[in-house]
């Protein structure tokens, strides 16, 4: 039984690159078990230590929440298509775009009251070339 899975680029690092892949099972925890023997940890990011997906990755069978197919015990067919992605915020790539943002924030702050102290230097400069 073929199943194609397609793979968002934060996880292609486990797949070598690859955007699509093969995949064999049942049912969507049958999947990702063959996907991890040949893909080993990409399992590990998508299901958490109690056995569930994680709340941060959302699974589509040919276009269908798995969360509404019975999470990891949706049934698959030969031909399903299968999509991972992560969520857009919260979770663990959540914290990633919220500490990068706060990097980015601080740095366009520093830059902003290195500019304001200058700017007040200039006005100190220009106020006793006055006197």
């Amino acid at each position: 039984m073929a199943i194609e899975v397609r793979i968002p680029t934060i996880l292609r690092s486990y797949t070598g690159g690859a955007k699509v892949v093969d995949g064999a099972g049942d049912t969507l925890g049958d999947l990702l078990v063959d996907l991890d023997s040949r893909h080993a940890g990409l399992r590990g990011r998508l299901v958490t230590e109690a056995g569930a997906l994680h709340r941060f990755v959302n699974v589509y069978v040919n276009d269908e929440d798995v969360r509404f197919l019975g999470a990891l015990d949706a049934k698959l067919s030969d031909g399903d298509s299968v999509t991972i992605l992560p969520a857009v915020a919260g979770g663990a790539f959540g914290f990633a775009a919220a500490a990068a943002i706060s990097q980015h924030s601080a740095a366009a702050a520093a830059t902003s009251s290195h500019g304001a102290a200058a700017a007040a230097v200039s006005q100190r400069s220009a106020a006793a070339a006055a006197r």
